[in-house]
């Protein structure tokens, strides 16, 4: 937890919308924000660091989240999905979001990595 949010992480994969006879792996995840500080903030901008299951890695840099720069209040939560192609059934995600405190100070709060996995690897 930095600077008092908490950052909650939820994969999962999605076969319908996967080809594995085509390399296609389809995982959606889920990110849950808590402000457990004192301060509003806002998200800024994000940025993932995403690795295949051959070690081939993808930067993200965007704007807000899911066409979103969310202000929360202090305890507040802010859910979103979003979604991830990968070419293998493995692979992981990490990185951080960009915040903005009500003093205009800037600040990073990091993604612990979590994995994606298409549970057809795991038999």
């Amino acid at each position: 937890m930095k600077n008092n949010i908490e950052i909650f992480t939820h994969p999962d994969y999605l076969p319908e919308r996967s080809d594995p006879i085509k390399s296609y792996f389809f995982f959606s995840y889920q990110i849950k924000i808590v402000n457990r500080s004192v301060e509003t903030i806002q998200l800024l901008s994000r940025y993932w660091h995403i690795v295949d299951g051959q070690g081939r890695a993808e930067d993200i840099y965007g704007p807000g989240v899911v066409g979103k720069t969310p202000i929360l209040k202090p305890n507040d939560l802010f859910t979103y999905t979003s979604f991830c192609p990968l070419p293998t059934p493995l692979g992981f995600m990490e990185g951080s979001f960009r915040m903005l405190d009500e003093s205009g100070k800037e600040f990073d709060v990091p993604i612990e990595r979590f994995q994606l996995v298409a549970p057809q690897v795991l038999n």
